[in-house]
This record gives structure tokens, C-alpha cells and sequence, in this order.
């Protein structure tokens, strides 16, 4: 019904931080990683890519299944009052879920990131110390 509606609202604020964290690196004269040189706008914008990427293939289907349509209220469901306490329990379950899971997925990418980031210089420095 309108479960895509959760990643969609954590898609939008993580955008805006993702701006402001950004503008932040750049005043600091792009300081913004720590010492494995990943900044933490280049780590939102790999969350905000999943996410906006979930919410517009799953916006799709809800159009696809007629559960979204282009006039007002745009949710089917939100035309009777009945199925508005339903769509709002799949928000609340399935939404949040999806944002959850969505977000646990992308904290598991930055830490393999981090991990392949600190391995490599260390691969890279043995060859150039061994040739001198």
C-alpha cells in the first residue's frame, strides 16, 4: 500500500545530511574521512543510493498494482477510511523493515569498506619498502 513511503522519508533526510555534511567537508578544506580517506558524504551517498534506489522500483510496483494512482489522495487506500489503519500498520511493520534493513545493509558495505581500505595501502607499502 504505502510501505515505500518509510525509506522514501529516510531517502529524503538522509539526502539533506548527506548536503550539509558535503558542504561541511568542503569548509574544512575536504577533511571529512578518517584515516582511511572515506568521507562521510561519499558513505551517504552510497545509503541514500540504496534507499532512493528501494523506494523508486518499489513505487513502481505499488503504480504497477494500481495501489498508487496520479489524481488525489494518490493512495487507493487512503479513499476509504477503513484501509487507512491497515496501510498504516504495513508502514509501521513492513516500511520500517524495509528502511531498517536497508540501513543495516549499508553499515555492513561501509565496514568491508573500511576493512579493504586500511588492508590495502598495507599491500602497497610492502612492495615499495622491499625494493629499496
Amino acid at each position: 500500500m504505502a510501505c515505500f513511503l518509510v525509506p522514501g522519508g529516510e531517502a529524503i533526510v538522509t539526502t539533506v545530511v548527506q548536503k550539509v555534511v558535503k558542504s561541511r567537508e568542503k569548509k574544512a578544506g575536504g577533511e571529512g574521512g578518517n584515516k582511511t580517506g572515506l568521507k562521510w558524504s561519499q558513505r551517504l551517498s552510497w545509503l541514500n543510493k540504496l534507499l532512493w534506489g528501494g523506494t523508486i522500483l518499489l513505487a513502481l510496483e505499488h503504480v504497477w498494482h494500481g495501489e498508487v494512482v496520479p489524481w488525489p489522495p494518490f493512495l487507493t487506500a487512503m479513499e476509504n477510511p477503513a484501509d487507512v489503519a491497515p496501510m498504516l500498520h504495513e508502514m509501521a511493520t513492513i516500511g520500517v523493515a524495509m528502511a531498517v534493513c536497508v540501513t543495516v545493509v549499508w553499515t555492513i558495505i561501509v565496514v568491508v569498506a573500511e576493512l579493504k581500505v586500511k588492508a590495502a595501502p598495507e599491500v602497497e607499502a610492502k612492495p615499495a619498502s622491499g625494493g629499496e
